[in-house]
């Protein structure tokens, strides 16, 4: 936090960081769902939404946990059912199968390097 505080040079000793109340984010959120017909959701919500979104874009949860300021990447991996399985993408990169030969769905241009 103190780094981006540092990156506003206008901001002063009493200033507030951000210039939304919570009043007033509320006061914004239930005006919007309102016009557009989009339930409501908490706040907070939005926090997990965004740490799910990152996961989906495929961030680690070292970098996740940095970025929405979890005390422990233990916390980020709260999230866990969500981070993909990852074993079948080593299995392609590694691209071995029963037989040895060369995987169906395998990417064009993406030969073996190896022989049986």
């Amino acid at each position: 936090m103190q780094d981006y505080i540092s990156r506003l040079p206008y901001l002063k000793i009493d200033d507030r960081i951000f210039t939304i109340t919570k009043s007033g984010l509320h006061h914004e959120m239930d005006r919007g769902c309102r016009e557009t017909g989009v339930k409501r959701i908490r706040i907070h919500d939005l926090r997990h939404s965004h740490v799910s979104i990152l996961i989906e874009m495929g961030f680690s949860a070292v970098d996740i946990a940095n970025r929405v300021g979890h005390e422990s990447v233990k916390v980020t991996y709260r999230y866990a059912h969500m981070f993909p399985n990852k074993d079948l993408m080593i299995a392609k990169k590694l691209n071995i199968s029963r037989n040895g030969e060369k995987d169906e769905q395998e990417e064009p241009g993406s030969e073996r390097t190896f022989e049986k």
